[in-house]
């Protein structure tokens, strides 16, 4: 890497902005600006440990997921066909096995209707632990890089991991 002092950064920086504006002036719009400026990150290797923690890559950057979340992720990753969130209630045993796993102080009462919660359509719950899934891979990863490990779909239909399962290493 570089080592620049800062006056060298800035004049860089104004030298970059002046070719910007060139750009513009030869008429190229701004999104055709932005996608010369956005760089293809490849797609890092998820592992899953024994205990169940999550990393990205080969620096093994964690990924931290409360348990309950963690265990919605961890069903949508054994289904790579999509899960449609109506059908929800028909893996509320499954995602109750992979929560006591994932939760090895055992599962309370609240755990339960935690679960209950989160498999039933009616309810917003299996949304927000999506949002907090996504929250958790675009933190460190790049937006569109990200898009393929957290869940995602069209409305009424199946939703899923697009990753590619031969990136997904299970320790």
């Amino acid at each position: 890497m570089i080592n620049m002092t800062t006056n060298g950064k800035e004049q860089l920086l104004e030298e970059v902005k002046e070719k910007l504006q060139k750009l513009r002036e030869y008429g190229m719009s701004e999104m055709e600006i932005v996608s010369l400026l956005q760089f293809e990150q490849p797609l890092l290797k998820l592992t899953i440990s024994k205990n169940y923690k999550m990393f990205l890559g080969e620096k093994r950057v964690e990924v931290r997921l409360e348990p309950l979340v963690k265990a919605v992720y961890l069903l949508f990753l054994h289904h790579p066909e999509g899960i449609n969130f109506k059908d929800l209630p028909d893996y509320r045993l499954e995602l109750t096995r992979i929560y006591s796993d994932v939760r090895p102080c055992g599962l309370t009462e609240r755990a339960l209707r935690s679960i209950e919660d989160v498999t039933n359509p009616m309810l917003n719950s299996i949304n927000e632990k999506c949002a907090r899934i996504r929250k958790a891979f675009v933190t460190l990863l790049d937006s569109k890089v990200a898009e393929h490990y957290y869940i995602k779909g069209q409305r009424a239909e199946a939703k899923k991991i697009s990753l590619p399962r031969d990136l997904v290493v299970w320790e």
